[in-house]
């Protein structure tokens, strides 16, 4: 983890959970996606359009939900996108192993036009059936 601030937010979470001001994100829990296995870290990000995909690509059956979060402890960039996918972390996502606190939730958001979301599930499910998990924790 960082001990420089990497970001001064506002951060969201992007989730299918149902939750409510002051509830607490936390590492132990089953992942929102791939295989679900137990996650190591929980995820965060300073823009929108990250927390958009993490609503919609959540696993399970509820509607999307974008929260604004607090951080507890420190964080780091999310390997799974900068090293990877995003060199410089131009989409400002974060990765910790500390809680995230619930402090609002973003009512008015607008998912992506149904042709790009498919072309990106698509994308995923591919990657699964290479046997490439899309967090890699």
């Amino acid at each position: 983890m960082c001990n420089e601030v990497l970001d001064s937010g506002p951060f969201y979470h992007g989730t299918k959970a149902d939750l409510k001001t002051g509830d607490l994100i936390e590492v132990g829990y089953n992942s929102n996606y791939g295989e679900r296995k137990k996650a190591n870290f929980v995820y965060l990000t300073a823009t929108m359009d990250a927390a958009i995909w993490g609503a919609e690509l959540a696993v399970g059956d509820g509607v999307g939900r974008i929260y604004i979060v607090e951080p507890t402890g420190e964080f780091e960039n999310d390997p799974n996108l900068t090293d990877k996918k995003f060199p410089g972390n131009p989409t400002r996502s974060y990765r910790t192993k500390y809680p995230l606190r619930v402090v609002g939730e973003v009512l008015d958001w607008k998912g992506h036009p149904p042709e790009i979301l498919k072309q990106m599930r698509d994308k995923l499910e591919e990657l699964k059936r290479q046997g490439i998990e899309a967090i890699n924790e």
